[in-house]
């Protein structure tokens, strides 16, 4: 892409951001790899090192030994990586901070919009986080961290409240996508007027119908991804580069045309 082509797109994308009443940015897996966080279905991503068989919810429900290895993989860190925001989050933190963000609905597990300085109560994590932990029995939900101090003396730990399974609250196969979480990110989808999609490829589902909801209830599209998605023509602007360094650029203008 040409940096005058680019140019015009991040000053078209830039208007339609200010003249929106309720943005919704939509993010994927394209955004985590730029903290470093390699895709689930990339080389070097999960399912290149492990059995995706090993992360459905029956056999994690019913398998000590598959509960003893998957505690194992986090006390090692093989699924859980510290990293840190990068642009991407960090301008879409801003987009709050400027007042141009109603929320954020995430495929991602790793709590860096959260991190960034999003509001809690504004993103929606449509596959869950692996930062927190669920007990499957009374709901119960603790930080990661109280779980891996715990790790160098239980190999598979159980809640300390009613002693039922616990698990990472990360969505895994065959299991439901929260339900309170799905709906709201629908609603806020069928109810923007700006819907802007960063790092999806929009090919895993529930979550790739979101863009589609917003736009068949009237709000514009906006895609911002590497390669193309299924839902490039229906957008009224679609970039492929980078995430942060777009966002970034995005951002700047924003800025500028509000205070101007």
């Amino acid at each position: 892409m040409e940096a005058k082509d680019l140019d015009y797109l991040v000053d078209k994308v830039a208007a339609l951001i200010v003249e929106a009443d309720r943005v919704v940015v939509f993010t994927g897996a394209g955004v985590s790899t730029e903290s470093g966080i390699p895709d689930f279905r990339s080389p070097g991503g999960i399912w290149s090192r492990f059995d995706p068989d090993d992360f459905t919810i029956q056999k994690f429900m019913s398998s000590e030994k598959t509960r003893r290895m998957q505690w194992q993989m986090m006390a090692e860190g093989s699924l859980l990586k510290d990293a840190d925001p990068n642009q991407a989050h960090h301008a879409v933190a801003e987009l709050e901070k400027l007042g141009k963000l109603t929320c954020v609905i995430t495929q991602n597990i790793d709590n860096l919009h959260q991190k960034a300085g999003n509001s809690q109560d504004k993103v929606f994590e449509l596959h869950g986080n692996m930062k927190w932990i669920r007990c499957m029995s009374c709901d119960n939900r603790l930080p990661i961290e109280d779980i891996l101090q715990r790790l160098t003396k239980e190999e598979i730990p159980d809640c300390h409240l009613c002693h039922g399974i616990l698990k990472p609250d990360a969505v895994f196969f065959g299991e439901a996508l929260p339900q309170k979480t799905l709906n709201d990110a629908i609603h806020y989808s069928r109810n923007c007027d700006l819907f802007i999609v960063i790092g999806s490829t929009l090919v895993v589902y529930p979550a790739a119908y979101m863009p589609t909801y917003a736009v068949e209830s009237g709000a514009k599209l906006v895609i911002i991804n590497l390669t193309s998605t299924p839902m490039d023509s229906k957008a009224t602007a679609c970039i492929n580069s980078k995430a942060g360094e777009v966002m970034v650029k995005i951002v700047e203008r924003v800025r500028s045309q509000l205070s101007s």
